[in-house]
């Protein structure tokens, strides 16, 4: 059994520690200073071969510099802190230490991502068709788009010989060719909807990922750990997914 510190206790941390045993990991401590039973602050006595952050895009790097400096390897969930990665980068490499970062955990979704891509440079072919997308979360989701939406309008756009940006704000116009629409919604309990659509003239492809429980992403951050656990570097969801697919 893998040995596991969980920073974070919130929805994703609970689900996290409910299905660790079923994927090799056992939970060693657990660290949140805003939840009633948790240890307040990160010591290198409570800390598993690997730990997992979901918390606040505030609280990400020092969580990083203080896990690191004790040399344990870590796997970040939480988004909006891109603007320090390359430091993150540097620390990682500092310290000798893996860390796996992604926006979305999900392994479903990362084979979306993949499927999407193949989709949007086959359609490309073919003028007939244009390519928006949407995607819907629940109403307590802080950030609007997602990064799961931007990842895919990017994946679009780098199979596009005519999409050059993706615009998702409300449109008070005819939109342009060169714009790619990805629209967000919020409300309700909903986890997570993507849905891309190439549509012409004549038919409609439509491409959707519909997430039923946030398990699917609780999944993929256990099975990063396992992974992780063995690596050194900084590496994407996404690369890791590579290297377990090759």
């Amino acid at each position: 059994m893998l040995n596991i510190t969980l920073i974070g206790y919130g929805k994703m941390g609970k689900m996290i520690a409910s299905l660790a045993e079923q994927h090799g990991c056992k939970v060693k401590s657990i660290i949140d200073p805003h939840q009633e039973g948790c240890e307040k602050e990160i010591r290198e006595d409570l800390l598993g071969e690997v730990c997992i952050d979901f918390t606040q895009p505030q609280s990400v790097l020092e969580n990083i510099k203080k896990v690191a400096a004790v040399g344990k390897h870590m796997v970040v969930g939480t988004t909006g802190w891109n603007k320090y990665e390359d430091e993150v980068r540097k620390i990682v490499e500092a310290n000798n230490i893996g860390l796996v970062f992604g926006a979305n955990f999900s392994i479903g979704m990362n084979i979306f991502n993949r499927i999407v891509r193949y989709a949007a440079s086959l359609c490309d072919k073919f003028p007939i068709y244009d390519v928006c997308g949407w995607e819907m979360h629940h109403n307590q989701k802080a950030d609007s788009p997602s990064g799961t939406a931007i990842q895919l309008a990017e994946t679009i756009i780098s199979q596009s010989s005519t999409k050059e940006t993706a615009i998702y704000d409300r449109l008070n116009r005819p939109i342009n060719k060169s714009e790619l629409h990805f629209a967000s919604l919020r409300g309700g309990s909903e986890p997570g909807w993507h849905n891309i659509i190439f549509d012409s003239e004549n038919d409609t492809i439509e491409l959707s990922h519909h997430v039923r429980s946030r398990a699917c992403f609780a999944t993929g951050a256990l099975k990063a750990a396992q992974w992780i656990s063995v690596h050194k570097g900084m590496y994407s969801f996404n690369q890791m997914m590579e290297d377990l697919l090759c």
